[in-house]
């Protein structure tokens, strides 16, 4: 029989229940991380070019992207401890399949059943998160912790996986998810407590899912693969049609159906509008020049894999840091005034980056790494906090689902747009540096020595220009940000119905 909780659980169980969520959440992450190291030796393995095994990113990304608006909803609807197992289980079974592929088409299949598995995480985890942790500064503090196991799942992938890799060969690396995810499985279902939606769902949007899925797809794809196709190939601008026939058809059943999977009300709420606005604009930032620093360090600086992986480890332990001080001024400062200063100082970060070339070293490179994370990280538990605090107790999965697909695309959208500037800003330095440059030799080999160190230049160039652009959009996130207005009254205590 339901009832409604009053009085809080212990301190030892809440805290108990954060640990779970973050080892699932940790979990996931890496294996994201961890599985791109292996992709070399899989390539080699099932003896295919490196474009064919750039699909099984894509898949993982598209299907992880489409089900967590339907994980978030279920989860609302029939509990988030169901669906958090669920999810675990499935995981771990798509985990060992995954490590028994034989070939890439059957890899692609485990990678994304471990992805539809794996999307049922974020949503899930955040709700249990936000009705165990029902104070505000404690639930902020919790969400901080949370939220610094991505970073910390994002360094130690290839920390981990390396090891793994050499040693054990790429099947450890998915292999390895069954003893960890059983410790996981068995936590999830000793410690956290069942909540479910006090408004029942009598009628899925099963049609609102399938065309929002369309939607992702086609979105996440062209993001995944414009720079490759073209942004004004034929293959783009059918997925563009796609996106707009999908998102329009997806808009008018939401505006019908009596429960959406996606509740448009939300938008109406400015509060909650411009925290996923500022999420959007930090995380496309972020995702769009970070994943810049391992193919600079590698290419330019002459680090290995292993050693440009050791660069992020104090950019982990700068967001660790930050995130739980960041949830502790949740009650004494406007949470505007600290998400505005984070991103500010996130921003300082990127800008260093601007100042990289072939002599710099490691520290100009974990200077500028660890700025940017003690602000990202000093505001993010600020962020979901506001999420998971201005919308109904009983939609607070949908809402989570929300803020990770913003999240999600606000990466994809980063990456490909700035893969873009870098590409474009390339061509044209190097068309520049050329009509200013004379080589005054007659020999061929010195030809060809000034034309490398043309194109050198131009790259380095490009990278600043790449960096001083994310800067600047991390400074409108910081003046944004200012416009985030908590309510009194919204970051208030909740309730939820337990069985």
């Amino acid at each position: 029989m339901a009832r409604t909780e009053t009085a809080p659980k212990p301190d030892k169980l809440r805290w108990l229940v954060l640990l779970t969520v973050i080892i699932g959440t940790f979990l996931g992450r890496l294996d994201q991380t961890i599985v791109n190291l292996a992709l070399p030796k899989l390539i080699n393995d099932f003896g295919v070019t490196v474009s064919a095994a750039g699909w099984i990113a894509t898949a993982y990304i598209l299907a992880n992207a489409i089900f967590v608006p339907v994980w978030g909803k279920l989860g609302d609807t029939i509990g988030r401890k169901k669906v958090y197992i669920i999810g675990f289980v499935v995981f771990i079974i798509g985990s060992v399949l995954a490590g028994l592929s034989w070939n890439l088409s059957s890899m692609i299949v485990f990678r994304i059943i471990q992805a539809i598995a794996g999307s049922a995480d974020y949503p899930t985890a955040m709700a249990i998160l936000a009705i165990t942790f029902k104070e505000g500064k404690e639930r902020a503090q919790a969400l901080g912790f949370w939220s610094a196991s991505f970073a910390a799942a994002a360094v130690f992938g290839p920390l981990i996986g390396g090891p793994l890799i050499d040693n054990f060969g790429w099947r450890s690396v998915f292999l390895i998810n069954l003893p960890v995810g059983i410790i996981g499985l068995l936590m999830a279902m000793t410690y956290i407590k069942e909540s479910v939606s006090k408004k029942k769902t009598v009628h899925f949007d099963w049609w609102g899912a399938i065309t929002l899925g369309g939607a992702l797809s086609a979105l996440v794809l062209v993001l995944d693969k414009g720079i490759d196709w073209g942004w004004f190939s034929a293959n783009s601008f059918l997925s563009y049609s796609a996106i707009v026939i999908f998102t329009s058809i997806f808009i008018q059943i939401e505006r019908n159906h009596p429960e959406p999977i996606v509740d448009f009300k939300f938008f109406k709420i400015g509060t909650f509008v411009n925290t996923l606005a500022n999420n959007f604009v930090i995380f496309m930032g972020m995702m769009g020049s970070v994943f810049l620093i391992p193919v600079f360090a590698q290419t330019f600086l002459g680090f290995d894999a292993t050693q440009t992986g050791y660069l992020f480890m104090p950019m982990a332990f700068m967001m660790m840091l930050a995130s739980p001080i960041g949830g502790s001024l949740t009650g004494k400062v406007e949470p505007r005034y600290i998400i505005a200063g984070s991103t500010f100082v996130a921003a300082i970060g990127l800008y260093l980056f601007s100042y990289l070339d072939p002599r710099s070293t490691a520290i100009d490179i974990i200077i500028p790494l660890s700025v940017m994370a003690f602000g990202l990280g000093f505001g993010m538990a600020q962020r979901t906090n506001i999420i998971a605090s201005v919308v109904p107790t009983h939609e607070i999965g949908i809402a989570s689902s929300i803020l990770a697909l913003a999240r999600n695309i606000a990466g994809a959208f980063g990456i490909a747009v700035f893969g873009t500037i870098l590409q474009k800003t390339t061509e044209s330095k190097v068309m520049d540096i050329a009509r200013l440059s004379t080589i005054n030799s007659t020999n061929p080999a010195d030809f060809k020595i000034g034309i490398g160190l043309m194109s050198l230049k131009a790259q380095i160039s490009s990278y600043g220009t790449v960096f001083i652009t994310a800067s600047v959009i991390l400074l409108i996130g910081a003046v944004s940000a200012l416009f985030i207005k908590v309510k009194k009254g919204e970051m208030s205590k909740t309730e939820v119905l337990v069985e």
